[in-house]
């Protein structure tokens, strides 16, 4: 197990190093200038001149790159351009409150994902697993940005129960993480149900029944281990992904997170504070993904094996 996990943290060096190239320049080749936010009406070149020297944008961008990759490895995330504090200050301010979110609804999505994913199987092609689906299919092809403008017209504007943005207290998360949520629960509950539909039509499954066990003990205790593979493959991407896609939601709920500091930071041309929320993001996901395969191999021994 040793081996198989220094093989996949070894992999994740060449991925980490092409997306940060991709953030890098890709960031840099977009319309737009972050001296601009910097120069007051009227000055001249020298004065963009003397803020481009300062912060190294008249250099090449291969050597850009170069500094900037080099000072993210010693834990030096830069200075914002526009506030002129250092980022890693920005984002250990912001990045709790994305992971008290994502956290929250990748609990949300892995428990009741699940117990509907289970409920379908069981009650495969009669009315509780049409049911299932039907609102699986609905609940994944919304628009997060949607649910949540809707969730707080209904819950905070007439209703109110619910505030309608910031972080103050638990009752601010409700909606967003429930807004989040509503994506993994989709996509959990239909991986679940083919996994579990999958693996009670296995030969010990049918042996475990010619035994005499009581269907409730197989399903819970057999059946559903088996099928959790698939399932916690991809609870562990969902981890990126939820921060990823809580950026929107963030910005809908007003709350203080990575999601609304890069998109204030984009709107500004903030090139320190974008790369390292686009590159925390992009860390997220290959965690995410890292943990999944750790996970898996623990679970099952022929993913060892394969990669041995």
């Amino acid at each position: 197990m040793l081996s198989y996990l220094i093989k996949r943290i070894l992999l994740l060096a060449p991925v980490f190093l092409a997306v940060s190239a991709v953030i890098f320049l890709i960031l840099h080749l977009i319309p737009g200038d972050p001296v601009d936010n910097l120069l007051k009406v009227g000055s001249s070149a020298s004065k963009r001149a003397e803020i481009e020297a300062r912060y190294g944008l008249d250099r090449p961008l291969i050597v850009q790159y170069g500094m900037w990759l080099g000072n993210v490895l010693q834990g030096d995330l830069g200075t914002s351009i526009v506030t002129r504090r250092p980022v890693s200050q920005l984002i250990g301010q912001t990045l709790p409150h994305s992971l008290q979110l994502g956290g929250l609804a990748l609990l949300l999505s892995s428990v009741v994902g699940i117990l509907l994913g289970v409920v379908a199987a069981r009650a495969r092609d009669r009315w509780p697993d049409r049911l299932v689906m039907g609102g699986v299919l609905l609940g994944s092809t919304l628009p997060s940005f949607w649910i949540g403008l809707i969730l707080i017209l209904v819950f905070s504007v007439q209703l109110g129960w619910f505030p309608v943005s910031g972080a103050r207290g638990w009752s601010s998360l409700v909606l967003p993480v429930i807004t989040i949520g509503l994506g993994g629960i989709a996509l959990v509950a239909r991986v679940t149900r083919v996994a579990m539909i999958d693996t009670a039509g296995r030969d010990f499954v049918l042996l475990l029944h010619a035994k005499g066990l009581p269907p409730s003990r197989i399903l819970w205790r057999h059946v559903l281990r088996h099928a959790m593979i698939p399932v916690v493959t991809i609870l562990a991407l969902r981890i990126g992904w939820i921060l990823g896609g809580a950026v929107t939601v963030e910005y809908v709920f007003a709350r203080p997170g990575i999601g609304t500091t890069l998109i204030k930071a984009l709107n500004q041309h903030d090139y320190p504070v974008v790369q390292a929320c686009l590159l925390m993001l992009a860390i997220a996901v290959m965690l995410g993904t890292l943990l999944g395969d750790i996970i898996q191999a623990l679970m099952d021994p022929r993913v060892r094996e394969a990669i041995a």
